[in-house]
């Protein structure tokens, strides 16, 4: 959110400083008269703007090098997440005891490829994959394909992530909250 206003800011000082270097050639463009100031203080508000224009560009450097930061760090994290579910995943079809054609066949359904779509890259029959999709709930001990995938999704939720529950206070009771909170 602070990278987002100031870049919001950033943008705002620019397209002012901007719009001052270039508003007096936009009116003579347009037609509109508008007062001269002296050169004096006109010397000293280009001046000023342009430092704006440099300043509003460094600034906006650094705040694309913590955005960029911030997303390298982000698609690692989702690398090593994916690694794991990964990890996990070849785990439990390990102890299931899955065999090669059903750990391909429950990787395709926990992706959401349909029996035609994963008889179809596997080169077999419908049927076939329909059998090994039994298997594999069997050996699984699920009914389908959403039970399936929530074995995983447990697995990889630790309790430690789950927010705390929120004590609830009675409005009512004014003692009510120093009761929850000793």
């Amino acid at each position: 959110m602070r990278d987002r206003i100031a870049v919001l800011l950033l943008l705002f000082l620019q397209v002012l400083c901007a719009a001052f270097l270039t508003g007096g050639t936009i009116l003579t463009l347009l037609g509109i008269n508008h007062r001269p100031i002296s050169w004096e203080i006109r010397e000293l508000l280009e001046v000023g703007a342009m430092l704006g224009l440099v300043f509003g560009a460094f600034l906006s450097v650094i705040v694309l090098t913590r955005i960029l930061k911030r997303q390298k760090r982000a698609e690692d994290q989702l690398r090593q997440v994916s690694g794991a579910f990964m990890e996990l995943m070849q785990t439990r079809f390990r102890d299931w005891g899955l065999t090669s054609a059903e750990r391909d066949v429950a990787l395709f359904a926990i992706k959401g490829l349909s029996t035609q779509e994963i008889a179809s890259l596997r080169g077999t029959a419908e049927g076939t994959v329909k059998a090994q999709t039994n298997a594999i709930y069997r050996k699984s001990g699920v009914n389908g394909r959403p039970q399936l995938l929530s074995l995983f999704i447990e697995d990889l939720m630790d309790d430690e992530m789950l927010p705390a529950p929120a004590a609830q206070v009675d409005p009512d009771q004014p003692d009510a909250a120093l009761r929850v909170a000793g």
